[in-house]
């Protein structure tokens, strides 16, 4: 019993940190080739700040038109509660 148990909870030590890879920081040099190849643009980050406020700007209004559904209902159901 023990045996499967040490199979089935053991990690390497270089998950723990008390080994190092030999492998280095890049385990794949395909994957490093590709990307040094690919050449992307850098990111604009004025783009994607703008994406940000945009959103924040739709959860604002999102949050402002459940409030004011909100009482809509409270308004219209006072009103025809008062009617009886």
């Amino acid at each position: 019993m023990p045996t499967p148990l040490s199979r089935l909870f053991h990690r390497p030590a270089i998950r723990f940190g008390l080994a190092t890879d030999p492998r280095g920081k890049f385990r794949d040099p395909r994957f490093v080739s590709f990307i040094a190849e690919s050449n992307r643009k850098t990111l604009n980050t004025d783009f994607q700040d703008a994406v940000l406020r945009g959103r924040k700007l739709l959860r604002y209004a999102l949050v402002a038109a459940l409030a004011c559904a909100g009482a809509w209902v409270v308004l219209e159901s006072a009103h025809a509660l008062s009617m009886f």
